[in-house]
């Protein structure tokens, strides 16, 4: 029984508990403590939730980096067409929105999009191989997998992308894609505020220890 109480205040002490599975939160549901906006824009808390506003920005969870770790958002967009995004794998915590683009991956938000720019997908270098997100309003379920160098991204818990850094990648074409080539295994993450247009919701930003 001591044993097993020590592991509840153990779990509890580190922002968890045990009918979480695990799962360590990262988002308090009021404030922004320990995330830092960089660019344009901003995120507001409205109804325990994380609202984009604006952009193109990025909030930055600055308290650690995340490798072989499993991430989770719960999201939702407001529009067919809302637009952001998720960004891991970041060697340095940005001062700007665009370093975001070239040195981490961004796992797209964008049900409207093409596979390579769709929900699920490592923005222009790994395709979405299926479309699970919910219709816009709905609550989504995003599990981002970081396994060593291996991205693995599930929507809903349907599996909709697996890249390996080492597999080919489409050459590069527009000024805005991300520039090619490896990235850490552990980094910072953050949330994309795309555009005034695009309003999403986050009501949950968690980890899990692998």
């Amino acid at each position: 029984m001591l044993t097993r109480a020590i592991l509840i205040l153990a779990l509890l002490a580190a922002g968890c508990s045990p009918r979480d599975g695990g799962w360590r939160q990262l988002f308090n549901g009021q404030d922004l403590t320990g995330w830092k906006m960089v660019g344009p824009g901003r995120f507001t808390v409205e109804n325990g939730a994380l609202k984009t506003d604006g952009g193109m920005g990025l909030l930055v969870y600055t308290g650690e980096k995340f490798g072989d770790t499993t991430l989770r958002v719960v999201y939702k967009t407001v529009s067919e067409h809302g637009n952001s995004g998720v960004f891991i794998r970041l060697e340095e915590i940005p001062t700007d929105p665009w370093y975001a683009v070239h040195n981490g991956y961004e796992v797209q938000i964008d049900a409207a999009a093409d596979d390579w720019h769709a929900t699920g997908a490592i923005y222009s270098l790994s395709k979405a191989a299926s479309r699970a997100q919910k219709p816009h309003g709905e609550w989504n379920t995003m599990d981002i997998v970081l396994r060593g160098p291996v991205t693995i991204v599930y929507l809903n818990g349907v599996k909709v992308n697996e890249f390996d850094p080492s597999q080919a990648v489409p050459e590069r074409k527009l000024w805005f894609e991300p520039v090619r080539g490896p990235r850490p295994d552990s980094g910072y993450i953050g949330l994309q505020n795309h555009d005034a247009k695009s309003v999403v919701y986050f009501r949950e930003v968690s980890v899990k220890e692998q």
